[in-house]
């Protein structure tokens, strides 16, 4: 079931706040409820956005490579690897 409900409430505004009501109900020539709606409205959209993206979070871990290899020649290190390997085999 859908039901419109509508509340009466009080508030007690900033005066900054204030001011940017009345410049924006004079602007747009709208009412207090309409432009306070579209204000919270506004805002509640903005924060349920913040909320839903997550934080991307770097997770840094040791590459374990040796002081003084240069990661953009990797392949030279793995044919380097290799060679070591078969002379080991070799020497079995």
């Amino acid at each position: 079931m859908v039901y419109d409900v509508f509340m009466r409430t009080t508030l007690t505004l900033e005066p900054d706040v204030a001011r940017r009501l009345n410049a924006r109900m004079r602007t747009e020539g709208l009412t207090l409820k309409d432009v306070v709606n579209r204000a919270l409205r506004a805002g509640l959209t903005a924060e349920n956005r913040k909320q839903a993206r997550k934080r991307f979070v770097v997770k840094p871990h040791h590459g374990g490579l040796m002081p003084g290899i240069d990661v953009d020649k990797i392949n030279q290190v793995l044919d380097e690897m290799e060679v070591e390997e078969l002379a080991q085999r070799l020497e079995r």
